[in-house]
């Protein structure tokens, strides 16, 4: 019996039956989008980090023998350690360590060290890989947000799809409790009442759920192919390749399913709780628990304000899906905008521009050392090319003597302010990091004669600058001399063995740096950085050691606007530099372009994301203006009653729209105010420099996007309403 009473029902009420069936397939849609999207992007973030960086947790650098690696090889918690050989040279070895539980890992690898009688200092951590585990380093300068943006993006999105299909459910539901009443009341059990609902709710979801999940794989499979289409022109971008995990189907199906049988449970075992006479006497309509007086509404709407929101009042929980997805969204993308376009002014203003007049090309060759390197001639003499600039970077330190420091260093503190892991006190004094900049002889040479030192080959030159490190503002602080500049001789010692010393001649102490694309006292502010020729690295190599395994060569071109000028010389490049040697060479204008598309694309995730978080509060915003039009039926038959026309409906409809949809505006512009002033501030820019490139215009069309849907949802709602019958809404008694 309760079999034909459930599928009559559901041949007589199609309208009720296609809102619960579209809404389980759209959200079982979206979750399995959602779901497979956001393991694709998390799949496809961890090869790109181990194609550029490595598949490693945490690695230790320094003297290691066969026994010290077996030592951490039997580590509990490790799972591989091995000698990185490119990375490594003949006196240091690079290990690379994965462990099993990378949970541990930051407790795990000081303890590694210790094992193996190595300093902490000499740990590092994968901290861009790390972090897509959700594991984050305190000492990690880098904030490494947008991962946890997507996640809690996805998680919020899953639990507003959740709502659409519980809140489908609960509106289908409470609509026919007078008929549930009618049913207990000539002996119906409320375990047949239960029976009833749940498997109505598996006769109209069963197949929605199956279909919204294969089509969502569907769909994300031929997202992953346009994006690889949309972005095959970006340089040494990886190919996305769709991957699907099991864990992930199952996953979605579980919820979905979950969702509707809780959804449909929970609101049937409310319904078999009431009584007889208080199901019949309910006759659907929306009521306020609690009537408050409503100031703001009437006073600009007059009666059809106050009416309408108590309306709104009478359905907040039922919309509570819709005005948090639509605030969230409308938050989410107006904060992304601001990010992006303080982002982008930052990089323009600190590199691209600051920049510009340094380099126009730069090459990267690798596994080679510039001690060996002869053709610094042959690419300065090439046609296009104004300035070019052979160099290497080594990692060594000096001891600073407390004579040596300067007075304006002195009245800033000295090193009361340093940290511990860059400056080490010692008896003779602080024991600093002082990086070797090892330029070709031709560079350095006209590198002292811009500075007015003796155009020596066999000394060194100081960058002589400490920045004030009370001041926080990095874009605009005050700079001191670092030293008195009295010493002649600079004693460096190897960063790995202190004990083993070069001394070298200093030719002048200055605050003037090669153009190069280097920045020097930004993480460490105590840094005491030494421009030497290749000649005198020669010399002091087997002593100070520490070489970076690549070497860098900096091209300033004649025509500095043109790409195709710059493609040309990079040509040329590659047919001097190869086979013999294997670069990687940036081009200033492309890798603009491509940090654009970079930047644009992130934006299209990001924005996808606010818009399908948008979409869920809308497709609940539909739901409710459609699914409660039979319930609200009633209402507007009293109002028409006492004389309200449709046109005072008609405005009662546009109020409650224009409040749904201005909601989100009033809450999130003000958060949107605050928390971008405050990324202003810790970001040292002036207001006016973001206010002239304010994303207004994104902004709006997502607002507007907002407010169309909005509109016609009501619209559709009130075609509905605006057919009612009043004779038959007052007196509406029908059991189906």
């Amino acid at each position: 019996m309760w079999k034909d009473y459930s599928a009559g029902y559901i041949k007589h009420n199609r309208a009720s039956s296609v809102t619960v069936m579209a809404a389980a397939f759209i959200s079982a849609l979206l979750l399995s989008l959602l779901c497979s999207l956001f393991y694709n992007f998390w799949i496809y973030e961890i090869e790109r980090l181990g194609a550029e960086e490595g598949i490693w947790q945490g690695r230790i650098v320094g003297e290691i023998d066969t026994k010290q690696l077996e030592s951490i090889r039997n580590f509990a918690n490790v799972k591989t350690a091995s000698v990185n050989e490119k990375l490594s040279d003949g006196q240091e070895a690079v290990i690379d360590i994965c462990l099993h539980n990378r949970r541990t890992i930051l407790t795990d690898m000081p303890k590694i060290a210790e094992l193996a009688g190595i300093s902490q200092e000499a740990v590092s951590y994968h901290h861009s890989l790390l972090s897509m585990y959700l594991i984050r380093d305190p000492m990690d300068p880098a904030p490494r947000l947008i991962f946890p943006f997507l996640l809690g993006t996805t998680v919020l999105a899953c639990f507003s799809l959740i709502m659409i299909i519980n809140h489908s459910f609960a509106v289908s539901m409470y609509a026919r409790i007078h008929q549930i009443g009618i049913f207990s009341s000539i002996g119906a059990t409320p375990g047949q009442i239960r029976i009833c609902l749940l498997q109505e709710a598996a006769m109209l979801c069963v197949i929605p759920v199956i279909a919204g999940n294969l089509l969502g794989i569907l769909i994300s499979v031929w997202i992953i192919g346009q994006t690889n289409v949309l972005a095959g022109d970006t340089a040494g971008r990886q190919e996305a390749v769709w991957q699907y995990h099991p864990w992930v189907l199952v996953f979605t199906f579980l919820i979905t399913i979950l969702t509707v049988w809780i959804s449909a449970w929970m609101p049937a075992k409310k319904m078999s709780r009431l009584t007889p006479l208080e199901a019949i006497r309910n006759t659907g309509e929306l009521q306020l628990k609690k009537k408050k007086k409503i100031r703001i509404l009437p006073l600009l709407f007059g009666v059809e304000g106050e009416l309408a929101g108590n309306a709104l009042k009478a359905q907040r929980k039922a919309l509570r899906t819709t005005t948090l997805s639509l605030v969230l969204s409308f938050l989410a993308f107006t904060l992304m905008q601001c990010f992006f376009t303080l982002t982008g002014v930052s990089q323009r203003m600190t590199y691209f521009e600051g920049y510009q007049n340094v380099w126009d090309i730069m090459v990267t060759v690798q596994d080679a050392g510039i001690d060996s390197f002869e053709k610094a001639e042959e690419i300065q003499a090439l046609s296009g090319v104004a300035d070019s600039a052979v160099y290497q970077k080594a990692a060594a330190k000096r001891i600073v003597t407390e004579d040596e420091i300067s007075s304006e260093m002195a009245a800033l503190g000295g090193f009361m302010h340093a940290p511990e892991n860059y400056v080490t006190k010692t008896e003779e004094g602080w024991l600093v990091n002082a990086p070797l900049v090892i330029l070709d002889d031709s560079s350095f040479l006209e590198y002292c004669g811009m500075i007015g030192a003796a155009p020596r080959l066999d000394g060194a030159v100081v960058r002589n600058q400490i920045d004030d490190v009370t001041d926080p503002d990095f874009r605009n602080r005050d700079s001191h001399d670092y030293l008195t500049g009295q010493q002649k001789t600079s004693v460096l010692r190897q960063a790995a063995r202190e004990e083993l010393t070069a001394e070298v001649p200093v030719l002048a102490y200055t605050r003037e740096v090669p153009e190069l694309r280097e920045e020097y006292g930004s993480l460490d502010l105590y840094e005491l950085v030494h421009f030497l020729p290749v000649s005198l690295w020669k010399q002091i190599r087997g002593q100070i050691g520490g070489e970076e395994e690549d070497f860098y060569i900096r091209i300033l071109a004649d025509d500095t606007t043109s790409l195709e000028a710059l493609n040309r010389i990079k040509e040329e490049l590659q047919e001097i530099l190869n086979p013999e040697y294997e670069v990687l060479i940036e081009n200033r204008i492309q890798k603009k372009i491509d940090n654009d598309h970079m930047i644009h694309g992130m934006m299209t995730v990001l924005g996808g994301f606010c818009v399908l978080l948008a979409l869920i509060g809308i497709g609940n915003l539909f739901s409710n203006t459609l699914g409660f039009v039979r319930q609200r039926n009633r209402e507007f038959a009293r109002y028409m009653s006492i004389g309200m026309t449709p046109g005072g409906l008609r405005k009662l409809f546009c109020i409650e729209a224009l409040v749904i949809a201005g909601r989100p505006v009033l809450i999130t512009i003000p958060l949107t105010v605050l928390m971008t002033g405050y990324m202003i501030k810790i970001s040292y820019l002036e207001p006016v420099i973001f206010i002239k490139e304010a994303p207004v215009i994104p902004v709006l069309a997502f607002l507007f996007m907002i407010a169309g849907f909005v509109a016609l949802a009501y619209y559709l709602s009130w075609k509905k309403v605006s057919i009612v019958n009043l004779r038959a809404a007052l007196s509406d008694d029908t059991m189906i």
